[in-house]
């Protein structure tokens, strides 16, 4: 049986709790073994889309310290700059030839809330830093209603 996800929120909650006992009913009348999780919901394609348009933003307008010189750095540097300040953990590697190699923290299993509290660090980082927020940035601050 293929994987099936259920959306729910508040208001739909015991009509999904229905479903997902029919479903876990049907997968044990067919002897396979399964799963439930109920866990938040990853972030949204509107979220995803505030993050870059922000990023770039970002990007375009503020230096970062790389090597012991300011210089500008991609929005894909800022990312993980960013990420690491939300979760205040930076790993760190051997280099195979010597060194250190920092490993990045990863966005795309995030949740909502979690990835919110990204989207509100780098607001606050640009306020502090006099960022202009671009059309595309200040559209998607519009599509996305946690932004609020």
């Amino acid at each position: 049986m293929s994987e099936r996800v259920l959306y729910f929120d508040r208001r739909n909650v015991r009509d999904i709790l229905k479903r997902a006992y029919q479903i876990a009913c049907e997968m044990v009348a067919m002897g396979d073994r399964w799963e439930l999780v109920l866990r938040e919901r990853k972030r949204s394609n509107n979220q995803n889309a505030k993050l870059w348009a922000c990023l770039q933003d970002v990007a375009e307008q503020c230096e970062m310290v790389i090597n012991g010189r300011p210089c500008k750095a991609s929005k894909e540097d800022w990312k993980e700059v960013f990420t690491a300040a939300l979760k205040r953990e930076q790993r760190m590697a051997m280099g195979i030839d010597g060194g250190l190699v920092v490993l990045g923290s990863r966005t795309r299993n995030m949740r909502k809330a979690e990835f919110s509290d990204l989207l509100e660090l780098i607001q606050a980082y640009g306020a502090e830093h006099d960022v202009v927020w671009s059309d595309p940035a200040l559209a998607a601050f519009g599509e996305y209603p946690e932004a609020a």
